[in-house]
């Protein structure tokens, strides 16, 4: 895999830095990172029209270059996006390219692999719906394959005061300035994610914390955000599996406070939960899940419990009481649920109930308290996305570019059915009393 940087030298390429901290010049983001301000799918204070389609309330639709599942961040009323393009090869030289990185035949369907990519960061005006800027991030010959159902560029960026922050795992960790547009600096952090990159980078006050969980190598890592240096990494707890194939994960880190007062960086990965304390990297407590592995869901947290998914394999849902040190999985795991639980939708904690997607099309709610079931129901599809609770519903979109609305609470009312063209991977996001909805055509305002 050869890497180019635009403007840059090396492993590590650091543009002029004029103040050693950042200014205020910006409003805050209302959408500055996956899932949301919080990071948890929950908006407040907001609503959205029941009904839309391709021909009723969207306000814009704007068509997208490259392929993507990465989910738009919002700010100062631009809404920004990575995308890959691919240099697509023809079946001959995709088979050769297969065999050339030493993938097995039988894998040969379940992989997608290019020629070469172009890693680009997008600009598209929230009013009009303009894709007003195209900025180059890197040139990447022969990238390792990925798997069919993933893309080259599936992390969601973050935003964090004037700058915001790409990741594309192996292939590059970029610092954009969003007002000249310029990279500030860049980073490459090799790994073998064996399907693709999906985790996404977090913000936690002066770092970037990316979670490196490949087939050879798990660790956590926090970045200086204003150079990209690295400022700490921690591996993994060891791992019992019998390949890297089981030791891989995909997901994004939480922050929290817990009640003695400890600053916590939740971050799910194969077979353990593990709590960090974002100082230094020293492990403040863990849980063993079982064999889970490449793990995408982002963990939820409220009133001192943190709730996840645990992956591939069997998913299950935990959990655990944030407040204890060390290994806390014979005394804080809380409850745990063992089905109907998803390999990649995020789930929604709101009001002491849990609501997740599974993957293949069943919808469920769960007491936070007791882990028991409220209720469950078959809604039909495929799901990636994770859902977003807005206005009162919660909305699900699925692959098939179905997106469904249903009532939260005791009883799981699916109040309206919609759809637009193309496939729904990424998460959505809401702003200003709109949804902006990527599909792996277009971008969407829609709005009543």
């Amino acid at each position: 895999m050869t890497l180019r940087f635009p403007g840059s030298h090396g492993m590590l390429a650091i543009a002029l830095i004029t103040s050693t901290h950042l200014t205020t010049a910006f409003a805050d983001s209302p959408w500055p990172q996956f899932r949301g301000a919080s990071g948890d799918g929950i908006v407040s204070g907001q609503s959205i029209p029941l009904n839309f389609g391709e021909t009723e309330n969207v306000t814009w639709k704007t068509e997208l270059p490259g392929k993507a599942w990465s989910s738009p961040v919002i700010a100062d009323g631009t809404i920004w996006l990575t995308t890959a393009i691919e240099n697509i090869p023809s079946e001959d030289e995709r088979i050769a390219l297969l065999k050339q990185k030493d993938i097995e035949a039988k894998k040969f369907n379940q992989v997608a692999i290019a020629k070469s990519i172009s890693l680009k960061l997008l600009a598209v005006d929230f009013a009009s719906g303009k894709l007003q800027h195209t900025i180059d991030l890197a040139e990447i010959e022969a990238p390792d394959p990925i798997h069919s159902l993933n893309s080259y560029a599936s992390p969601t960026p973050v935003i964090d005061g004037e700058h915001i922050y790409c990741h594309f795992g192996t292939f590059g960790t970029f610092c954009v300035d969003r007002t000249n547009r310029q990279i500030v600096w860049s980073r490459t952090l090799p790994l073998e994610h064996g399907v693709g990159p999906g985790s996404s980078p977090f913000i936690f006050r002066d770092r970037l914390v990316l979670i490196q969980d490949g087939m050879d190598r798990q660790y956590v890592t926090a970045l200086d955000k204003a150079t990209g240096e690295t400022v700490w990494e921690t591996d993994r707890p060891e791992l019992e599996a019998p390949s890297g194939e089981m030791k891989k994960s995909y997901c994004t880190p939480i922050a929290i406070t817990d009640k003695q007062g400890r600053e916590q960086l939740i971050c799910m990965g194969s077979q353990w939960i593990v709590a960090y304390n974002p100082s230094d990297g020293s492990e403040v407590w863990k849980v063993y899940h079982g064999k889970g592995f490449s793990v995408v869901p982002r963990p939820v947290y409220g009133d001192g419990v943190v709730y996840f998914c645990t992956g591939f394999g069997k998913p299950m849902l935990f959990a655990v009481n944030v407040e204890g040190s060390g290994d806390v999985t014979d005394s804080h795991v809380l409850w745990q649920v063992k089905k109907g639980i998803p390999a990649k939708p995020s789930p929604v904690l709101h009001d002491g109930l849990l609501y997740v997607i599974e993957d293949s099309g069943v919808a469920s709610c769960f007491d936070a308290k007791s882990g028991e079931e409220v209720w469950k129901q078959r809604i039909g599809g495929k799901y990636s996305a994770s859902p977003v609770l807005v206005g009162g519903h919660l909305l699900i979109g699925s692959h098939e570019g179905k997106v469904t609305l249903i009532q939260p609470g005791s009883e799981g009312k699916v109040v309206a059915e919609n759809e637009v063209d193309g496939q729904i991977m990424a998460s959505p996001a809401v702003v200003d009393n709109a949804l902006i909805l990527r599909t792996d055509k277009a971008l969407y305002r829609i709005e009543g």
